[in-house]
Parts: C-alpha cells; structure tokens; sequence
C-alpha cells in the first residue's frame, strides 16, 4: 500500500511529541507503549552533549609526534574525490631542482586549506585517504565573525596530533593503528638472522 512508510513516520513523530508532556506519557503508559525520554533539552553551555564516536564535524590532518610529520604526501585523492570541491592542495613541496621534498621519509604539501564553510561533513576524504591522514573531528563549537576567510581553515590549523585522534575515537584509531602498523611491517626490509 503506498504511502504506509509516511503514516509510519508520522505515528514515531506524535508519539515523540506526546511522550514530551507529563500526561502524554501516562496515555502512552497506558497504552502500552514506550513513553519516551520526556523533553530532551539540555542546559548548554553549562551541560554540554555527549555524542558518539563515530558523531563527525570536519576533518581535520593527523600527524605523527611532532607537526613536520605529517601523515599527507599530498597525493591530492581527496582533493579530487571532495563532492563539494573544499579541499585545495598546493605541493608536494619540491626544491630547486624540482625534485620531491621529504621529511620523515614522505613529502609534505605546501598548503592544505579546506573551506568549512562549504564541507558538508561527508567524510569521502577520509576513506579515499589512504595513508591514513585526514579524520573527522567531533568538535562542532566553531564559530566566527566573517563567512570567508575566518572558515577557510589552513594546514596550520588542521594539524591535530595522532593522541588526539586516539583520544576522541579510540575505536577507529586503533582499527587505523592496526592498518598502518601492518603497512608498516611489510615495507621493512627483511632482517637477516
């Protein structure tokens, strides 16, 4: 029958609704039914929201120890793959020669923007990446005064360290940690006994 799915939804919604007042959720008590939470408001600033590990804002780059060992060899997958085209990569750095820079044994990007005025959170980026250096951040306090260049977000203030990610998604950076763990141990040559 069509139209089933919109009458499904629309029974969740006012059962919600009835379930924020203190005689809806007797009726619903009644009833049988589940009664809900109840309202569902919090006092913020003061109580702040606690959201689930995988709850994703913007991303933001990941680095190894110190800020030069950046994760990104600036391969530009991201860039590429971005639907709203909000991430613009400038290198690989390249010396005089034209020859790739490296520190830490990888290049580096010159310059790593990415626009949040426009990102829509989608997280593409982070799976295309496959050296594992772009995650989402769940901080979403960002505001600014001006819609333009206060929201497009340099390298500099993308650099978040690995013990940052492994401190708001444990779950996910050891699934990473593993991953590269096991990258690793393959490209080390073979020790000779």
């Amino acid at each position: 029958m069509i139209g089933i799915g919109v009458l499904k939804g629309m029974w969740v919604t006012l059962r919600q609704f009835i379930g924020t007042y203190p005689a809806g959720r007797w009726l619903l008590k009644r009833a049988g039914l589940p009664e809900g939470d109840g309202l569902c408001t919090i006092e913020y600033p003061e109580v702040k929201q606690q959201h689930a590990e995988r709850h994703r804002v913007f991303p933001f780059l990941v680095y190894d120890a110190t800020p030069d060992n950046l994760r990104c060899v600036a391969c530009k997958i991201c860039e590429q793959e971005c639907p709203p085209q909000c991430i613009h990569i400038v290198g690989p750095a390249k010396d005089e020669q034209g020859r790739p820079l490296k520190t830490h044994g990888r290049t580096y990007p010159l310059r790593f923007d990415i626009d949040v005025s426009i990102c829509m959170s989608c997280r593409i980026c982070v799976d295309v990446c496959p050296f594992d250096a772009i995650e989402m951040d769940n901080a979403h306090e960002i505001s600014s005064g001006g819609r333009f260049q206060e929201l497009n977000y340099t390298k500099e203030q993308l650099l978040k360290s690995a013990d940052y990610f492994q401190k708001i998604k444990p779950t996910e950076a050891a699934v990473v940690d593993q991953r590269l763990a096991a990258k690793a141990k393959k490209s080390a040559p073979p020790s000779s006994s």
